[in-house]
């Protein structure tokens, strides 16, 4: 089964590993899923963000 991963420093998709752990966000499904890796993080972060507000 083909893994994308979104490189971090070329802001690329890369189809299977090709790059160093450090670079990478995933493994994901599909190519549009990785694609869309940095807004997931951010969503995630902004969600982290307003749980600690409440605390």
């Amino acid at each position: 089964m083909t893994e994308y991963w979104y490189n971090v420093r070329t802001h690329e998709v890369e189809e299977d590993r090709q790059s160093d752990w450090s670079q990478l966000i995933g493994p994901y499904p599909t190519r549009d899923e990785a694609a869309k890796a940095l807004e997931k993080v951010r969503q995630r972060n902004e969600a982290w963000d307003a749980e600690d507000e409440e605390d």
